[in-house]
């Protein structure tokens, strides 16, 4: 009953706020008669005042050609009567269509809509068995728990690799850090850090990723998260001897069951059958894309992938990034990312002219071209005019 008391009253006070402008008389509805009359009475008068002298000639007749102009005048205003008598049949027709709306709608709603159905506040979705709830909705629920508790370092450890398998790749980042800030540092953290650096950089192993896994490998050196990604960064620098040397180690040291097994050994084939760097094979996180660690999925798809088609997809993924510089090729990292892409899948000569390029763009004599260029010749490219 509250629900329709309530849309009752806010239907009146919108209907009453648009007709309103209705209820304005129109202009000219003033009867025009009288004033005729005193116009008329002031010439009768004037020509009086005119033949007993009491006015010049020359003010008599500027006072009646006054006069004239508002007799003229009134005379149009009440032709304009017609046109506002269909004013009156517009306002008429205007009050009926604004009637009609809360009417017809009010009518549509009572047939097939649900006034009796309880409404459901994000609060009490929120507050329902996390069974019965969405992974958006589950998400909702630790992100207003965190923003009303932002010290609670165990629902930041939690919320991060959630982010990170929903694709949120910097708010995981953000979530690693507070998690080891709040709860100290450990393997895990530090290397889900790393994984969640590398997707926020579009899948190249930057620095600071590496960093986070040399942590992670200092706390637990047998930590197979942070063995993989480094080594996928020595092959991400052209250092293909050192990244299959690195996986072949590691493959030896893998529990049986182990899910890197399958993507470390199809990496180690890529490298092997490889004499330029390997694309970081079936390994999630290659040249461009999510640095990700492997899920049971990725594994399945990885091991009945052939070579070829590995490289048709890793070809395919730089083609898409070496579009988007050339629409918008003021992008420093961009440049870095396309052309160790290059260098990663043996294409030296599109290496060569995608710094060339980013020459054109940025300027060789300016900071980034500086950077690039001491870059790309750790790739072993060439950087001289």
């Amino acid at each position: 009953m509250l629900f329709w008391v309530i849309a009752a009253v806010l239907t009146l006070g919108a209907s009453l706020a648009v007709l309103l402008p209705f209820t304005r008389p129109a202009e000219g509805d003033a009867d025009k008669s009288h004033d005729l009359e005193v116009y008329r009475d002031q010439l009768s008068e004037l020509d009086r005042d005119a033949a007993r002298g009491l006015i010049s000639a020359p003010d008599a007749e500027q006072a009646r050609a006054e006069i004239g102009r508002r007799i003229i005048r009134l005379d149009a205003e009440t032709a304009t009567g017609s046109r506002n008598a269909s004013a009156s049949v517009s306002r008429i027709v205007g009050v009926a269509a604004v009637l009609a709306v809360p009417v017809i709608s009010w009518s549509i709603y009572t047939a097939i809509g649900s006034p009796s159905l309880p409404s459901q506040p994000l609060s009490a979705r929120l507050a329902e068995n996390p069974a019965n709830s969405s992974v958006d909705d589950l998400v909702g629920r630790a992100e207003g728990h965190l923003i009303a508790n932002p010290s609670d370092g165990r629902g930041w450890d939690v919320l991060a690799p959630v982010y990170m398998r929903m694709g949120r790749s910097e708010d995981s980042v953000t979530a690693y850090r507070n998690a080891i800030r709040l709860l100290g540092s450990t393997a895990a953290r530090q290397a889900g850090l790393g994984e969640a650096i590398g997707g926020a950089s579009g899948g190249i192993i930057t620095e600071d990723a590496s960093k986070a896994f040399e942590e992670a490998l200092k706390l637990d050196p047998a930590n197979p998260k942070a063995r993989y990604f480094l080594a996928l960064a020595l092959a991400q620098e052209g250092k293909v001897a050192e990244a299959a040397s690195a996986w072949r180690q590691m493959t030896a040291e893998l529990p049986a069951d182990s899910p890197w097994r399958a993507v470390v050994d199809q990496s180690v084939a890529q490298a092997e059958g490889q004499s330029a760097p390997p694309a970081a094979g079936a390994a999630p996180g290659a040249v461009a894309g999510a640095a990700t660690g492997p899920n049971q999925e990725q594994i399945d798809a990885a091991a009945s992938m052939s070579s070829g088609d590995r490289t048709a997809m890793i070809e395919g993924m730089v083609a898409t990034l070496d579009e988007k510089l050339r629409e918008n090729p003021r992008d420093p990292e961009g440049w870095q990312r396309l052309v160790r892409s290059y260098v990663v899948l043996g294409k030296t000569e599109q290496a060569q002219e995608a710094l060339g390029r980013a020459y054109a763009v940025l300027g060789r004599d300016s900071d980034d071209g500086k950077k690039l260029s001491e870059f790309a010749a750790s790739l072993g490219l060439k950087v001289t005019e």
